[in-house]
């Protein structure tokens, strides 16, 4: 159903609460999400935005039942992924001669997905496009998280567009930030910026800035997925400040995973002594192979310093430990430490291996790591534990 926000903007967009999985398999999304689409009228309407393609056919029927197509003046695409932009094709085969706006890599990509020579009009940072009592403007935002990103600003309503930025895989239908669970909410703006904008902290702390250079009033934060920020919408601009400058809470994390669960016992009994050394020190332990991959990152993302571990295989590490590391080098965390440590029965590389990811990846690497032949007895684990208590003194 297509909700009104203001007398000029209503939403139009598709809550799609049975998502599971996005980007592939690349990012879980147990809590739904929604592809967040705009309709704004004034003298002049534009359309802000699509949904993903598979609702392509529901979004152009329920539009239709809002507005005679014909009647859409311009539409405006802040973003050209395919969960923004796949509902274009069907739009244009009924209004083929409107007019898209968006950057110079907006097009190109459009034209990648689409291969259609649709009526393209790129736009820059400072463009405005008139509506009559309100203007739109446009900045530009590379690299949030796309090279064709942008937001939309719209006068006299105070609404910022703000594309994938500030957004949340987050279903609900009463599309608000103050209508629905805050723990949860924030969990999921949280999962959201480490997972998908953390690579580009820079680029948001620049662009942020910029925008709030310009000292434009903002009375509602408008994303392509989840809640809309309309309570104090200026808080999620802040914790994204916060987010950006190299985060980091009082927390160390252990991911490990194991064949006979020796490397387990190693991760429990490190915790043990991390915990010993410092009880006001947040530790949490992740099995690779068992936690959510999403859910390890966001979790890499609050810490101070992590421990990675492993069993050696085949003179290497288990592959869930690859796939996770190849994650966290390309998420490019800064102002952390880190450590390894897992058990053997042959040659023992692992933890050396995975003390030189970490050191690729950009952490500070405390020690060259604890290993241990076979499974560990007593005296092992309480090795292990001090160990662990000399990890939470260093840092």
């Amino acid at each position: 159903m297509n909700k009104k926000l203001t007398d000029k903007v209503t939403w139009v967009g598709k809550t799609d609460w049975e998502l599971t999985r996005f980007h592939g398999d690349e990012y879980s999304t147990r809590k739904g999400s929604s592809y967040n689409s705009y309709l704004v009228r004034d003298q002049k309407t534009a359309l802000i935005d699509t949904v993903w393609q598979p609702f392509d056919k529901e979004f152009v029927s329920r539009l239709k039942k809002t507005i005679d197509l014909k009647k859409i003046d311009y539409i405006i695409s802040n973003h050209n992924e395919i969960d923004h932009s796949g509902a274009l094709p069907e739009l244009m085969r009924e209004i083929p001669g409107t007019p898209i706006y968006c950057t110079a890599n907006g097009e190109k990509i459009i034209r990648g997905h689409y291969h259609q020579d649709w009526n393209f009009v790129n736009v820059k940072t400072g463009d405005s496009l008139d509506l009559g009592e309100s203007k739109l403007v446009f900045v530009e935002a590379r690299m949030l998280h796309w090279p064709d990103s942008m937001m939309t600003y719209m006068t006299g309503e105070n609404i910022l567009f703000s594309n994938d930025a500030f957004g949340q895989h987050f279903a609900t239908e009463s599309l608000y930030n103050d209508t629905v669970d805050q723990a949860e909410l924030f969990a999921e703006a949280m999962k959201y910026y480490a997972n998908i904008l953390t690579p580009f902290s820079s680029f948001v702390t620049k662009k942020i800035n910029e925008v709030l250079e310009l000292n434009l009033p903002v009375s509602m934060i408008c994303p392509s997925h989840g809640v809309i920020w309309k309570d104090n919408p200026v808080q999620i601009i802040e914790q994204y400040l916060k987010w950006a400058d190299n985060y980091q809470e009082n927390q160390i994390t252990l991911v490990y995973d194991t064949m006979w669960n020796s490397t387990r016992k190693m991760a429990e009994a490190i915790a043990a002594g991390i915990y010993e050394a410092d009880p006001s020190v947040m530790v949490k332990l992740m099995n690779a192979a068992k936690e959510d991959k999403n859910d390890i990152i966001t979790e890499v993302f609050r810490s101070k310093a992590i421990l990675v571990g492993s069993s050696t295989i085949n003179n290497g590490y288990l592959y869930s430990i690859g796939g996770l590391l190849e994650m966290i080098k390309g998420m490019k965390f800064r102002n952390k430490r880190a450590a390894a440590f897992g058990s053997y029965g042959w040659s023992g590389e692992a933890a050396g291996q995975l003390t030189k990811a970490l050191a690729e990846s950009g952490f500070e690497i405390v020690n060259d790591g604890f290993r241990t032949l076979w499974v560990p007895d007593e005296s092992v684990l309480a090795s292990c534990a001090e160990y662990g208590k000399q990890f939470a003194q260093s840092i």
